[in-house]
């Protein structure tokens, strides 16, 4: 298999860079407050020196490993990384067994907790920010609609129409004129319109408007480009910037959570009002109206806080892992004709028929083995939430052999997890989808704390499978039909400073059609 491009260095080393900028003033305690704590070693573990140390664990906060500045110590000992001597730094942690334990056995002594709904209050109440019964109340209103056939025979309908009506008309324009286009804002303007549809009742149409920009799309940008600085800043930092010197990113916050109301509020509101005057049709699905049912006597606010989680959760990680994938398979074009040869013969689907081209169903993507070890290998390198922060309630000792004191953040690198050898094996920079087949040829199981993509234990993404069937009905049907390279001389692909792994800059390719 092809590795990993040496771009990809440039990219990791200037991915991080704002943050890693935050992360040196914190630890130069220009932004740190007095008050925090470090948490106690109590078992030796290897241990970098300072400067080697300030560098990467800032690359880890940003969740953006550089693998060239990572030793061979850290790769066959991926455990908690403690402060030096001198108290600076940020805890981190990418052993598995220590996830294991954060997220799943020792799950209640680390909730969200109250300055995590500060930095994301933006989401209101909504199911990331909740804790305790309101998240049990939200997990078990979501989950048992999210699995109904219902449900998922929406979402087959949902992207099977936004294919054929909107993303392949739009590529066969760009076949046509030969000109090149940013894929990263197709994915992003295809996931948001599927996200509103399916869960929202409502198309707003952003792929026709992918030249002008749709106003909500750009609201969920601002939000998600903001706040990253709130992650890894003191609180008391980032309110400074807020309230007195009117920083950029804290006003597109704001500007954000205006735009994302005047959405939503007008769409619950008017459908809380069909379901008062009885004009609602309940021979149709709607995930909306299943919530409102199921909240009586909830407030608006707290259904825009449900929609504007749920919204967020949906598009903008499928349009990541997307992106992503192309990318990666427009790098190992080798895997692109596995995956296409694994259509043809699994599939067998009928030529076109008058200009209406086949749309590979949810059902099909069943029998894709290979489609969907390319998409977890993706996930692997490039999880769409590439870190997790967690605050203990009480002392805790990791199995690490760590003691971690009560109110100390710890930084959960998803990224890290996936690229260490001592997890993955020697070849842990490959993108080598063969790591998830089984001898039987079937999906090889990877538990949650080893292949965190979609979070662990009892905050697994409860969207993971609708996020599998997008993304693969989306990657194999473009595959069948059309052939792509990227623009070359292509620059080099760097990571954007937001909460998501994304790329800074769009995934400029042209298209061909494949099948006539």
């Amino acid at each position: 298999m092809v590795r990993l491009p040496a771009a990809m260095n440039a990219f990791e080393r200037k991915g991080g860079r704002a943050v890693a900028f935050v992360v040196v003033l914190q630890d130069s305690n220009v932004l740190r407050p007095r008050s925090e704590r470090a948490c106690r070693r109590t078992t030796a573990v290897p241990f970098e020196p300072q400067e080697e140390y300030r560098c990467s664990n800032s690359h880890k906060l940003a969740g953006h490993r550089n693998d060239a500045g990572v030793t061979s110590k850290h790769r066959s000992h991926p455990r908690l990384r403690d402060r030096p001597p001198q108290g600076r730094g940020l805890p981190t942690c990418c052993d598995p067994a220590n996830i294991n334990h954060i997220l799943c056995k020792n799950f209640k002594n680390y909730p969200k907790g109250p300055h995590f709904q500060r930095i994301f209050d933006i989401l209101g109440e909504g199911m990331i920010n909740a804790d305790s019964e309101l998240w049990e109340l939200h997990r078990k209103t979501t989950m048992p609609l999210m699995s109904h056939p219902r449900f998922r025979s929406l979402l087959e309908r949902t992207v099977s129409e936004k294919l054929e009506r909107g993303l392949l008309p739009l590529l066969d324009k760009h076949v046509e004129l030969g000109t090149p286009f940013g894929l990263k804002q197709v994915f992003q303007t295809l996931s948001f319109d599927i996200g509103s549809m399916q869960l929202l009742d409502k198309d707003p149409g952003s792929l026709g408007l992918i030249n002008e920009g749709h106003p909500v799309l750009e609201s969920i940008r601002g939000a998600v480009n903001a706040v990253l600085y709130r992650h890894v800043l003191p609180e008391w930092g980032w309110n400074m910037q807020k309230w007195v010197f009117g920083v950029d990113r804290e006003k597109r916050l704001s500007e954000a959570w205006e735009g994302l109301d005047q959405f939503l509020n007008p769409i619950i509101m008017e459908r809380k009002q069909q379901i008062e005057q009885n004009d609602e049709d309940e021979s149709n699905f709607s995930m909306l109206v299943s919530h409102i049912n199921a909240h009586k006597g909830k407030s608006v606010k707290f259904l825009r806080d449900t929609f504007v989680t749920l919204i967020i959760a949906a598009s903008d990680t499928t349009a990541s892992t997307l992106t992503w994938l192309f990318w990666l398979l427009a790098k190992n074009h080798s895997v692109e004709e596995k995956i296409l040869q694994e259509i043809l013969q699994q599939i067998n689907p009928p030529r076109d028929d008058e200009g209406k081209k086949v749309i590979i169903t949810s059902e099909d993507c069943q029998k894709l083995v290979y489609l969907h070890a390319a998409v977890c290998e993706s996930l692997r390198l490039f999880p769409s939430a590439p870190l997790n922060h967690k605050v203990p309630v009480a002392r805790d000792t990791l199995p690490s052999g760590h003691v971690v004191e009560p109110n100390t953040k710890i930084i959960i690198p998803f990224y890290s997890t996936g690229r260490m050898a001592s997890v993955w094996g020697s070849d842990c920079s490959e993108f080598k989808p063969e790591r998830w087949l089984s001898p039987a040829g079937g999906i090889k199981h990877q538990p949650s704390f080893k292949f965190p993509a979609f979070n662990a234990g009892p905050r697994t993404c409860i969207g993971r499978e609708m996020a599998l069937t997008v993304v693969k009905m989306v990657a194999a049907t473009v595959i069948l039909h059309y052939r792509y390279e990227l623009v070359e001389p292509h620059r080099a692909v760097e990571i954007s400073d937001t909460i998501l792994l994304e790329m800074k800059h769009d995934l400029k390719v042209v298209f061909t059609r494949r099948r006539q």
